[in-house]
């Protein structure tokens, strides 16, 4: 069952960030509505991580459509790109 609160109780932060464990967030509402979450700060690096993961996939897919519409760089152009680019 999640862990809802009212915002107003975090004047005593100490029992609310008790609360607060990998896989169970505490969710702060202001005037009856969901505004802030607390999560453990290895769950929300594991959401960045799956953030990352998911946009480069996204990137990848743009960049193999793409090139199946426009046709495919030879690896010799790739080359000869970053080289004149000094990398």
């Amino acid at each position: 069952m999640p862990n809802i609160i009212p915002i107003t109780d975090l004047n005593n932060y100490t029992d609310v960030l008790q609360g607060v464990a990998v896989g169970s967030p505490v969710y702060l509402t202001k005037d009856g509505r969901g505004k802030y979450a607390i999560v453990d700060i290895s769950e929300q690096e594991e959401y960045e991580k799956t953030k990352a993961a998911l946009q480069l996939m996204c990137e990848l897919e743009k960049g193999r459509l793409s090139a199946e519409e426009k046709g495919y760089i030879s690896a010799d152009d790739v080359r000869a790109h970053f080289k004149d680019k000094k990398l």
